[in-house]
């Protein structure tokens, strides 16, 4: 699992940071509409895998502290590679679905993306036709891949923490502590930006301000480069 999330920060960083850089580096900050799906194909796919696979990383976590004889047996070779699939095809079926929805929308007012990336938000934002289905599909898509996983993650922990203050020894107590520290951690850094961008979808009518689209703008870069970036650090 924790192999499949180095692999996803990788691709995550991977479909937005070049366009990022292209867009400083370059006179001309433009991209085609193909280009502009496809980045926001990839970015949208990896941003929803990542939130599911936390979710079964918390459920393995859960596994080990609260079942550790069985451990082995529950969480084999077979059961980790099917709940990494797993979260990869939820990631990608979703994304498919919200980009597909998104490229069937006219865009025929303004063409400028107030976003470093071509973030879905930022583009249903230029729809001048009604976005009503995107924003039912999004709030599926939130409980789906944002609210189910933190519950998961919330439930895990519960039960996890019980059966920690049940052991006797402060060592054994402090080692299972750190055990899910780190996953907690990510859990924070991740959960805590993209949930404020996607927990409440906004439809065209409440576009934000300009210092709303550039405070969203830097929670999405900070959940897209650093959170990715800081992860190896914080599994060290």
């Amino acid at each position: 699992l924790l192999c499949n999330l180095s692999f996803l920060d990788i691709c995550y960083t991977s479909s937005s940071v070049p366009l990022i850089l292209d867009s400083f580096l370059t006179i001309r900050k433009s991209v085609s509409f193909s280009g502009c799906m496809v980045q926001m194909f990839l970015s949208f796919a990896m941003g929803a895998t990542e939130c599911v696979l936390l979710g079964m990383m918390a459920l393995d976590r859960y596994m080990a502290i609260c079942y550790p004889l069985r451990y082995p047996v529950i969480m084999s070779r077979g059961a980790c590679v099917l709940m990494a699939a797993g979260s990869w095809v939820s990631g990608l079926v979703d994304s498919v679905v919200q980009t597909s929805l998104a490229m069937q929308l006219p865009f025929c007012a303004s063409n400028v993306i107030n976003h470093f990336v071509c973030e879905i938000l930022s583009i249903l934002k230029l729809a001048c036709a009604d976005i009503s289905i995107n924003v039912i599909s999004m709030a599926g898509s939130n409980l789906m891949v944002l609210v189910i996983p933190l519950l998961e993650i919330s439930i895990s922990y519960i039960f996890i923490v019980a059966t920690i203050l049940r052991i006797p020894s402060t060592e054994g107590k402090r080692k299972a502590f750190s055990t899910c520290s780190a996953h907690v951690t990510v859990v924070i850094i991740f959960y805590g930006t993209i949930f404020f961008m996607y927990a409440k979808p906004k439809s065209k009518r409440s576009v934000g301000t300009d210092n709303q689209d550039i405070t969203e703008a830097l929670i999405s870069l900070f959940y897209g480069v650093m959170a990715p970036m800081l992860n190896p650090l914080i599994y060290i």
